[in-house]
């Protein structure tokens, strides 16, 4: 049997060097795309020796882990779904990620809740608990807990994102009206409130001044906005801006109107956070306040019928 399991090591070492030697730059014969690429290309390559250096082992291992993140970044898209959900968020929030580095970056947070689970799951093998359906629990739970923390976690950042473009849209809204009013036109009173603003609704209108500096139309330019916005007060105001350059109407009037209605809605809101709030402090009350104020009230008589009692 050793001489045989012999000869299938030496052979397997001299094909391994038979072919080391036939795959040499002196006896490998060039392909067809390698002979005519000089003649299709302007420049020739680089040497490979020039290019910046590379780390190997950060390389090898990102080789390795790819087709296996994305075969998980597959499986929760399918699992999840949703994709023009999380496309809207992505465009509200003006972010540069397509839907598949969100995948990827719920991948990430779902390894990483795997890994506490893992951890969670240690600690209790620790105590003495081996039940493998709670340890197989644990981590499901975490890497779930992970991917959807990711996707909680984009709905917040879109709502803060929006609290902030309500909070100053009365201020921009004035200073557009204020620098229509003096005179200038709609495109000049954007660039003056960019050039003095700052903010996400300042960034938008940065968007919408590079789009007609590129060519595209005033209109056109409020439009695509409108439709890139996920914002109701945000969309109105930029339709109401696009329908009064096309009709002629007093464009200050309009964006006092917008500004007018959009401290109303803040209002509104601060009112209905009032209302929740009330009700949030409520629940110590009834529960914990109102049963101990009972308690002291019948205690002294409760002690004293006990006492009858006996």
């Amino acid at each position: 049997m050793m001489p045989v399991i012999g000869g299938l090591l030496g052979a397997l070492a001299c094909a391994g060097l038979l072919l080391a030697v036939l795959g040499s730059p002196p006896l490998r014969r060039p392909s067809l795309s390698d002979r005519i690429a000089p003649y299709l290309i302007d420049s020739t390559a680089p040497s490979r020796l020039l290019s910046p250096p590379r780390n190997g082992a950060g390389t090898a291992l990102s080789r390795l882990t790819a087709p296996l993140l994305k075969d998980a970044v597959r499986l929760v898209d399918r699992v999840v779904g949703g994709q023009t959900s999380v496309r809207n968020r992505l465009s509200a929030l003006g972010s540069n990620l397509t839907v598949e580095d969100f995948r990827t970056d719920q991948v990430v947070w779902g390894t990483v809740g795997a890994g506490f689970g893992v951890v969670a799951a240690l600690a209790i093998v620790l105590t003495g608990h081996r039940n493998p359906i709670l340890l197989a629990l644990l981590i499901i739970v975490g890497a779930v807990a992970g991917v959807l923390g990711r996707d909680w976690w984009l709905t917040q950042s879109v709502s803060r994102h929006h609290a902030e473009i309500l909070a100053e849209f009365p201020v921009v809204a004035e200073m557009l009206a204020l620098a229509v009013t003096a005179g200038e036109g709609p495109l000049s009173a954007i660039d003056r409130v960019t050039r003095l603003a700052h903010g996400h609704l300042a960034d938008q209108l940065r968007a919408i001044l590079a789009d007609t500096r590129s060519g595209t139309p005033v209109q056109q330019a409020l439009l695509t906005a409108r439709d890139r916005a996920r914002l109701e007060p945000l969309a109105r105001f930029l339709d109401g801006m696009a329908v009064a350059i096309e009709r002629g109407t007093p464009l200050a009037e309009v964006l006092r109107a917008q500004a007018a209605d959009v401290r109303a809605l803040g209002k509104r809101q601060l009112l209905e956070a009032g209302g929740r709030k009330e009700i949030m402090m409520m629940v110590p009350v009834v529960f914990l306040i109102l049963p101990i104020t009972i308690l002291f009230a019948f205690f002294p008589g409760l002690v004293a019928i006990t006492t009858v009692a006996r």
